[in-house]
């Protein structure tokens, strides 16, 4: 069974994602420990936490499924595999067609396999689901125009400003989102674009390649009180500004006003910065820039979800020859272990048998099995798709007569 248990944007506020994925990390570690899941993946975004998992559990009066956090999502089989689809062509993003999740999964695919809790299921599941999103974004105009919450935070600030032009603005973070970020300012002709970055080395590059200027995050201070717009998409655990250490930069407050966009989950900047006149914005904000891509991508949205409705047959035929695969590799076995066995009968029986016999012997029973197990599993992968539960059973009770 593939089991999805998650959280996203589409469920909660960035507050509350902060707080239930703690609750969502302790619901996976108790299934893993109870079912003794080998085989995982875990995609972890500033918009959703999510795991898919492959194990042979239960659905119907388990507790641990049983979850009674509303802001938790399940789904199995059928259900997880549309979600997981839909989430890699850009479907489930906060910004429609974003290209940065189809990145994101291949990321949470890699670490799951370097990790060695990648199995044959979740492998095939998650390089269809890569492959269907890159089909979606070459077959539709889904993706037209770069968009990602890079480039929706840039849209943000310039409604709160009206132009950007001649703003000085710093970027915090110069991992993906904070590059996404940087790329969208620069055709903004901006007086100024600062990089802060705790590895210098990152932050040099992107801001040459923007033609502005690297800091370090500890030398942010004299760069911020000069800033009109501050965007911080790093990738720390814990909040990197607070109204204490604002009020230590500033000597109380901002002389000008001063906009920060925090698009990093969990969230850079504490809210009661806004106490010292700060206009501050989260995640949360960008849904209204959010709803107006949707609106633009109603068309291309149809026309992926014909796509993946296509692929998931596909997928379903993928999956019906692995278990079929399985069962035939375990009626192989059986097979042979009942060759040996009746082998081992034979010669008993026989009074004086050479090693030359014996060799005939078992060359000849070799061959009789090899030969029938061949014209069964040919039968059975030549067989229409329509009857595979048939042929399941088919195999299962073979084996179940040993």
């Amino acid at each position: 069974m593939i089991i999805n248990i998650r959280i996203d944007h589409k469920m909660a506020d960035i507050e509350t994602m902060e707080t239930v994925s703690k609750d969502l990390k302790e619901l996976f570690l108790n299934l893993k420990k109870a079912f003794d899941i080998k085989e995982y993946v875990e995609i972890n975004t500033c918009n959703r936490y999510e795991y898919f998992i492959n194990a042979d559990i239960e659905t119907y009066d388990n507790p641990l499924l049983d979850h009674k956090n509303k802001n938790i999502q399940i789904q199995y089989d059928d259900d997880a595999i549309i979600h997981l689809f839909r989430m890699t062509s850009g479907i489930e993003s906060m910004i429609i067609g974003e290209d940065q999740i189809l990145g994101q999964v291949k990321d949470a695919k890699l670490k799951s396999e370097k990790e060695e809790h990648l199995g044959a299921i979740l492998n095939t599941l998650f390089t269809k689901a890569i492959h269907v999103g890159q089909v979606v974004r070459n077959k539709t105009k889904i993706n037209q125009g770069s968009i990602s919450i890079g480039s929706a935070a840039v849209d943000l600030a310039e409604e709160y400003f009206g132009t950007l032009h001649d703003k000085c603005v710093l970027v915090l973070g110069a991992g993906k989102m904070g590059t996404l970020v940087a790329k969208a300012l620069a055709e903004k002709n901006l007086k100024a674009i600062f990089v802060a970055n705790r590895t210098y080395y990152k932050a040099s590059r992107l801001a040459k390649e923007l033609g502005g200027e690297a800091i370090l995050i500890d030398d942010i201070k004299d760069k911020l009180i000069h800033a009109d717009l501050l965007i911080s998409a790093t990738g720390a655990p814990h909040p990197i500004f607070t109204k204490e250490k604002m009020e230590d930069i500033f000597n109380g407050g901002p002389s000008k006003d001063l906009v920060i966009i925090d698009i990093a989950n969990p969230r850079d900047i504490t809210e009661d910065v806004e106490e010292l006149g700060i206009k501050l914005c989260n995640i949360d904000d960008l849904r209204t820039i959010a709803d107006k891509n949707k609106k633009l991508r109603e068309k291309e949205v149809k026309e992926a979800e014909i796509i993946i409705e296509e692929e998931f047959f596909l997928l379903k035929e993928s999956f019906n020859l692995i278990e079929i695969n399985e069962i035939l590799g375990s009626l192989r076995k059986s097979m042979e272990e009942i060759r040996v066995r009746e082998y081992h009968k034979a010669i008993s029986k026989l009074d004086d048998v050479d090693k030359k016999t014996k060799k005939t012997i078992n060359g000849m029973t070799k061959s009789i099995v090899n030969k029938i197990f061949y014209d069964i599993s040919e039968n059975v992968r030549n067989a229409s798709i329509e009857n595979e539960d048939d042929i399941l059973e088919f195999c299962e009770a073979v084996l179940k007569r040993e």
